[in-house]
């Protein structure tokens, strides 16, 4: 009998910790039992919900933010990030961008069973190939890559009621406690916050698992 496991995923595709952790999330599920099917569900968060239009300078945000040398704290991330099998180089992605659009197409690819994968790759092509995701063009070609017909993402990331509710859903998560990503919920019960170490998430799955 097929055990079905629910896991909502809240993060955004400009943070390097969230590619870490959905790294790990996604090596956790890819280990358990033949017998469990895995629906991860993804939704809106800003990392940086003041982010304008053209995008910031992601390393002069840090030094003026945590008055820090970034490579100090890129270093931690792509530390982590290797041990999760990912290579990063985050002095290779200059600017931050706002995440409505990204975050919207996202949200509407839940009906094609694919969000988390959608959202993974968009953040891949941000950090890993480096490429401007608030342009509409580069959305719509990783969109298509998903299911999505080109027009159709094109005409969401531009649909003021779509966009509006993508902003709600952001606001709402913070509204409920939420006050950073990556985090996660299992089986509506456990929360998990932060790119916590593989152990910790094969923990929380198998705790899941025990009560379903």
């Amino acid at each position: 009998m097929t055990r079905l496991l629910k896991i909502d995923v809240y993060t955004d595709v400009v943070c390097p910790w969230c590619v870490v952790g959905s790294a790990r999330l996604d090596t956790a599920i890819a280990s358990l039992p033949e017998d469990v099917e895995v629906v991860v569900e993804n939704h809106p968060f800003y990392l940086d919900a003041n982010t304008p239009a053209e995008g910031v300078v992601v390393a002069d945000m840090i030094r003026e933010k945590y008055g820090k040398d970034p490579a100090e704290m890129w270093e931690r991330v792509e530390s982590e990030a290797k041990k999760a099998g990912v290579e990063l180089d985050l002095s290779q992605q200059p600017r931050m961008f706002p995440t409505k659009k990204a975050h919207t197409i996202t949200r509407l690819a839940k009906p094609l069973g694919n969000q988390h994968e959608l959202a993974n790759a968009i953040a891949n092509a941000y950090f890993l190939e480096h490429r401007q995701i608030n342009d509409d063009n580069v959305l719509a070609d990783i969109a298509v890559e998903y299911g999505f017909d080109r027009g159709d993402a094109l005409d969401a990331m531009n649909d003021d009621n779509e966009l509006a509710l993508t902003e709600q859903l952001a606001n709402d998560a913070a509204a409920q406690g939420i006050r950073g990503v990556p985090f996660f919920v299992f089986g509506e019960k456990y929360a998990l916050s932060g790119a916590q170490p593989a152990e910790v998430f094969d923990r929380a799955l198998a705790q899941t698992l025990e009560e379903l």
